[in-house]
């Protein structure tokens, strides 16, 4: 009896490497926790420059950040169960540069004063809850650049759990844009179990990004 690929995946994967990404920051897994942090300083630097925080102040609003992440991160799936990570941390990003804006307003003028409330007022009160991938909002392109890398990293990480034919359809029809038929063709797969591994590699996708529960 052949077994199709992506009927076998769950085969492949154990306990340390299926685990969502949020799921071992939350139990307090220090290498989840530096995985998350690796996957989303960059964006989150990103946004910094994006809403005119200086280079010598993006390291400590990226603490800021992640310090405010580690602590509601136990908080974030139940209280805003449809938003996404990348959402919920822009909404954080954005309200510590708020903050940092905010502080500089304080200062005398001398110290820039006047400058931080000018930046203050140009952040935006709110941001997309899918301020990320999947968003319509547009993008710089430095930030197109680091979203890139996110799923670079992300679909790294990934890779391993799945069998190289079911990644393989994965990647003919979400990367290079083929029709599931041709994918399918050449893989010696149905179009059916092209289309299955592709939906489970998106959701182990969404899993690692933070996006869907564990």
């Amino acid at each position: 009896m052949t077994i199709d690929a992506s009927q076998s995946d769950e085969r492949r994967s154990d306990g340390s490497t299926s685990r969502s990404l949020l799921a071992g920051a939350k139990g307090d897994v220090p290498a989840a926790w530096e995985r998350l942090v690796r996957l989303y300083a960059p964006l989150v630097a990103s946004w910094c420059r994006r809403w005119g925080v200086a280079e010598q102040d993006v390291a400590d609003i990226l603490q800021e950040v992640f310090s405010a992440v580690a602590a509601h991160l136990d908080r974030f799936q139940s209280e805003r169960p449809n938003s996404t990570f990348r959402g919920w941390l822009a909404t954080i990003t954005r309200n510590k540069i708020r903050d940092h804006f905010r502080r500089r307003s304080l200062e005398p003028v001398a110290q820039g004063g006047s400058e931080g409330m000018r930046q203050l007022q140009q952040i935006p009160e709110t941001v997309a809850s899918n301020a990320a991938i999947d968003s319509e909002s547009p993008l710089d392109s430095d930030e197109a650049v680091v979203l890139n890398e996110l799923l670079r990293i992300a679909l790294g990480s990934i890779q391993g759990e799945f069998h190289e034919r079911t990644w393989r359809a994965f990647w003919g029809v979400v990367v290079e844009g083929r029709a599931a038929a041709d994918v399918a063709h050449d893989l010696e797969m149905t179009p059916g179990s092209v289309r299955v591994a592709k939906s489970r590699v998106l959701l182990r996708l969404r899993r690692e990004l933070g996006d869907v529960p564990p």
